[in-house]
């Protein structure tokens, strides 16, 4: 799963990258070789952060399924980029208003039982599509992940990655079309505790809960 890869600067959009000066290079650990990991697993990761005080390196780790190595690289990045920074203690983390806004979290607000329940009735709906003949498309994969997952009192809208396939045989990058969004829409329940989106193979290797 995991290459490494020469680091750039990152703009904020694509992969996780980081550039050098020479004034950076005196004052900070090399990065030249960093963990190829997918910039929109990093965010869910920080996006999971929103409305805790401090992180650890092990949270990291225990979210993204990585090593201890690959998950020190991606934070060092992070902290250059103003994403997080260190707690007092100088032990753990935290995330910054940048890195929480980079994120796309919102502060959580819903009981995790709640989100749960919603989650149950996806399921239920996954299955009813599945198993009806004439439904235009198949869901081959769904996989929610959240901070619901930590077993916190209050928490943010559970995310889900759906794959469909197409029951003419078409393949999934010919049905990413205003047809196939209308399905998901008809899909989801009606509450704004789950928010769907395209299915990514990286949701399958972070923490998640499999709905299929």
């Amino acid at each position: 799963m995991v290459t490494r890869r020469t680091a750039r600067h990152h703009t904020g959009r694509g992969k996780t990258a980081v550039s050098k000066s020479r004034d950076q290079t005196r004052t900070t650990p090399k990065l030249i070789d960093v963990p190829a990991i997918p910039l929109a697993a990093v965010l869910s990761f920080l996006k999971d952060t929103r409305g805790v005080l401090t992180w650890s390196t092990q949270d990291m780790v225990d979210c993204l399924k990585i090593d201890q190595w690959e998950t020190k690289q991606i934070i060092d990045i992070l902290r250059l980029q103003g994403y997080v920074k260190p707690a007092l203690d100088n032990q753990d983390w935290l995330t910054t208003s940048a890195g929480e806004d980079v994120s796309g979290s919102k502060m959580p607000r819903y009981k995790p039982d709640s989100v749960n329940e919603a989650l149950s009735v996806l399921e239920k709906n996954i299955k009813s599509v599945n198993q009806d003949r004439n439904a235009k498309f198949h869901i081959s994969d769904a996989d929610a992940f959240g901070d619901f997952l930590l077993g916190r009192p209050l928490v943010q809208a559970a995310d889900v990655g759906v794959r469909l396939a197409a029951r003419d045989g078409k393949t999934e990058d010919a049905i990413r079309s205003k047809q196939s969004i209308d399905f998901l829409k008809q899909l989801r329940p009606k509450t704004p505790r789950i928010q769907l989106h395209p299915y990514e193979p990286w949701m399958s290797v972070r923490s998640h809960r499999r709905l299929l």
